[in-house]
């Protein structure tokens, strides 16, 4: 290859990158919100998933926008990873247009004549719709007309090229050399960052005869695989949710990459009698696109079945802390159907919620500084899903015919866990809205402030109900001095408010700040009261069961 040729060559991938880009990004701001509101609501089922994928990524040319799109849906919390399944399957089978598009159009029309045309149409619709729906189809359009021309440009790179090396002898050594080719799309994808570049330049290498077929159908296994990279980058440092819908889009292409190039000679043979039942023009360009439809839907076979089994194995990887927090440790599915046991389960997994909540309230309680309002925003997270972990657990008990301590123990539980869960949601309220918060410049509201948050500490450690100077007594005494001293401060706020010393949204905001204190405080008595009650219903089952005395008999 002369330098001449091959600067042609690079200029033709050059046009090509151009008008893919200029397609998928016109394309996409003509749809508008198309693409949310599809990723929405055709997303109930995974079949649903995949039709919807198929559909947007046929529209806008670009695997990788939906997927990313895709990923960062999951990443918000408006698809779930299942449903994301079905979406990443139908995008890689939406890449194949863009095989279609070459192999129909690239080799039976005059490209020139078909490019020029819609590069001036378009040209012209962006000039005189500016920033408008007309402007971005203006894009499309034009990126379409210089799509075909990059393709015209690598059309006569490569006729050019194959009169001067034959790389049959490269294509018919064997497996290594189908490997060969195999990393070469790999290579080609990775290089020129898309799948549809790297597929219509083999497209076109085979349509031109510069290569075999079969090394051709390599280089499309190996285009397949190599688009996995802008996930797999995608990945670094991103969050667990969106590596976890990132692996769904490497996992699919590896699976098809790999069972593709097994069976390789026998998917060309199926490839040949498909071209001949529909009446094809059995060109390579046609062979190769129906080839590549076919390992795509052949992956899709594979992959549409293990769903639930990808998504659970997925949920299980790139946890995080807040994520293995989260997971409760005590409520085995298995001992709900002893009621004895799951009481001692959920008791054991409430001091694990106690701890956590009580570390956020103490955070946001600190007179060191206010905790981290996204710190606590995740713990809350945290927390919600232990509650609504212990409920569901508590469902799954057979209440029927239960001894009174057994009985009253479930609902005493869930209410406990509803008291941390407030606890939780005015600690992250508190830290939120101290964050925002100017200093006082009253040093004498300041001060009575440090120490109203202090009292508030101890009387916070006086409440944790595993403590060993637990005193439901002391704790209760405690709380009714808190009490006074919240309504001397509120006093003084107001007051202050009212002399001018205090402005008016500051004093709003501290009397919020207090009264957020106080309800912490609140539940997280109640909490410590009712957790005691708890304990003791318990221990007296336990010591009934250790002895061999029925419940009902006890409490009888």
């Amino acid at each position: 290859m002369t330098f001449s040729m091959f600067m042609t060559f690079l200029g033709g991938v050059g046009l090509f990158l151009i008008g893919m880009r200029l397609m998928t990004d016109g394309l996409k701001v003509a749809a508008g919100d198309a693409l949310r509101e599809i990723l929405a609501r055709g997303t109930a089922t995974t079949l649903r998933g995949i039709l919807s994928g198929v559909v947007i990524t046929a529209g806008v040319q670009s695997s990788t926008a939906v997927i990313f799109a895709t990923i960062g849906f999951v990443n918000a919390g408006l698809l779930t990873l299942f449903q994301s399944v079905g979406v990443i399957i139908g995008s890689n089978i939406g890449t194949t247009a863009t095989s279609w598009l070459v192999a129909m159009v690239g080799f039976k029309v005059n490209l020139q004549a078909l490019a020029m045309p819609a590069i001036a149409v378009g040209v012209i619709m962006r000039i005189t719709g500016k920033d408008s729906r007309r402007g971005a189809l203006g894009d499309a359009l034009t990126g379409f007309g210089i799509f075909f021309l990059g393709l015209d440009v690598l059309k006569e790179t490569f006729e050019g090229f194959g009169e001067q090396v034959d790389l049959e002898r490269f294509a018919g050594a064997g497996l290594l050399s189908l490997l060969a080719f195999v990393l070469i799309g790999i290579v080609l994808t990775v290089v020129m960052n898309s799948s549809s570049a790297a597929l219509a330049v083999t497209l076109t290498a085979a349509g031109s005869g510069l290569i075999p077929l079969t090394a051709a159908a390599a280089m499309v296994i190996g285009a397949n695989i190599g688009t996995t990279s802008t996930a797999m980058f995608a990945m670094l440092g991103a969050t667990s949710s969106a590596k976890r819908a990132a692996s769904v889009h490497v996992i699919f292409n590896v699976i098809t990459g790999i069972v593709a190039f097994s069976i390789l000679p026998v998917l060309l043979w199926l490839v040949a009698l498909m071209a001949a039942g529909l009446n094809m023009d059995p060109t390579p360009a046609t062979t190769l696109a129906i080839f590549h439809t076919m390992t795509k839907v052949t992956g899709a076979g594979l992959v549409w079945p293990m769903t639930p089994y990808l998504v659970n194995f997925l949920e299980s990887r790139f946890r995080t802390a807040e994520e293995d927090e989260g997971t409760p440790r005590h409520l085995d599915h298995n001992i709900a159907g002893t009621p004895d046991l799951a009481l001692e389960a959920l008791n054991m997994e409430l001091k694990r919620i106690s701890q956590l909540a009580r570390r956020g309230a103490y955070a946001a309680l600190s007179a060191e500084g206010p905790g981290e309002p996204q710190r606590l925003r995740r713990e809350r997270d945290v927390i919600e899903r232990l509650v609504f972990a212990a409920g569901e657990f508590a469902n799954r008990v057979p209440h029927s015919d239960l001894p009174q301590s057994l009985s009253s123990g479930f609902p005493l539980a869930l209410r406990i866990t509803q008291y941390y869960g407030d606890i939780a949601e005015h600690a992250e309220g508190l830290a939120r809205s101290q964050a925002g918060m100017p200093a006082l410049k009253d040093d004498e509201l300041a001060s009575a402030i440090a120490e109203f948050k202090s009292e508030a500490v101890h009387v916070l450690a006086l409440s944790d109900p595993d403590g060993e100077e637990f005193s439901r007594k002391q704790l209760r005494k405690e709380m009714d001095h808190f009490q006074e001293h919240y309504q001397i401060l509120k006093a003084a706020l107001l007051r202050a408010g009212a002399q001018g010393r205090l402005p008016m949204r500051q004093m709003v905001a501290r009397l919020d700040e207090i009264s957020g204190i106080r309800r912490i405080l609140e539940q997280a008595q109640k909490a410590a009261e009712h957790t005691r009650t708890l304990r003791k219903a318990l221990h007296h089952v336990l010591e009934h069961r250790d002895d061999g005395t029925e419940g009902e008999k006890a409490d009888g």
